[in-house]
């Protein structure tokens, strides 16, 4: 499957049905277009079998709560919905895009409490996020913008308002020749890139950002339970940029980019060494166990 994603044949669930996929729309005054508020998250099925499903489908339901998005949905409902829609799409390595939305109803103001909530769940096929940056290692460039204290917006749900900077550093990255860029916190530490987490290695030790306002994410979580396991000591702490050029290893996380190396930052540069290599093949092994 490929070209637009607006035509292409297949389904798409939403609120409860399988939709032909080029007939799955909403109307133009949908609140979550006009305000941001809609939920969602990334996921990818390898042999058939979404990995950390129910984890994911857990923290949709709780990124609706923090952003006061009642989704009408159980866990277990969203789990079958899901299933259904990668049964349907006669793929068994894939991408799963649920996302919840506010849609059209009696308000168009920025209170929105009568209008109804919706729920989609869209399936395709999708390679490596970064190309074969995922081989040789991505080059990243630094963002202007930074990731916004949690006392602004709640910043640890997967929300469509908090990517807005994040677009718009991806955007500024390419134009660069960068694969992507990574972004300081409101306090200047390091956080992540748009839409991964990262690690760095220096003297057999990783090093990772504490994810105190921005997602701890569910691949993040798995590779440090992977380190541990091998005995690797990881440190979660505040990274100060300037710290940068001491590290000799690097990658990225995110179901998306699975594990990514980075070879460069900025003017930053890094080795793909063996500790990356070997996290980033233990972990395709996991997924696919």
């Amino acid at each position: 499957m490929a070209g637009a994603y607006d035509d292409r044949d297949g389904f798409i669930w939403m609120d409860g049905k399988l939709v032909p996929w080029r007939d799955c729309k909403v109307h133009v005054l949908t609140h979550g277009l006009h305000y941001a508020d809609s939920v969602f998250e990334g996921e990818r099925a390898y042999n058939g079998k979404i990995f950390e499903s129910r984890k994911h489908s857990e923290r949709l339901l709780q990124s609706g709560r923090d952003v006061d998005l009642d989704i009408p949905w159980t866990v277990d409902q969203i789990e079958e919905a899901k299933a259904l829609t990668l049964a349907e799409s006669g793929l068994t390595d894939a991408y799963v895009r649920p996302v919840a939305w506010r849609g059209s109803g009696d308000d168009m103001g920025v209170a929105s409490q009568r209008n109804p909530v919706h729920l989609a769940i869209a399936v395709w096929e999708w390679g490596a996020y970064y190309g074969d940056a995922k081989f040789k290692g991505a080059k990243l460039d630094i963002s202007k913008w930074k990731r916004p204290s949690p006392e602004t917006i709640p910043s640890f749900a997967k929300a469509a308002g908090l990517y807005m900077i994040c677009t718009m550093s991806k955007h500024a990255a390419e134009a660069k020749g960068c694969s992507d860029a990574l972004m300081m916190d409101y306090r200047g530490y390091v956080a992540e890139a748009t839409g991964a987490n990262v690690f760095f290695v220096k003297d057999g030790k990783v090093h990772t950002p504490t994810p105190d306002c921005f997602l701890n994410g569910i691949t993040r979580q798995t590779v440090i339970r992977m380190l541990e396991g091998k005995g690797v000591e990881v440190v979660e702490r505040h990274i100060m940029p300037e710290e940068l050029d001491g590290f000799e290893q690097c990658w990225l996380t995110g179901t998306a980019a699975e594990v990514t190396p980075v070879g460069q930052i900025g003017e930053h540069m890094f080795e793909v060494g063996a500790l990356t290599r070997m996290i980033a093949e233990d972990y395709e092994k996991l997924v696919r166990a």
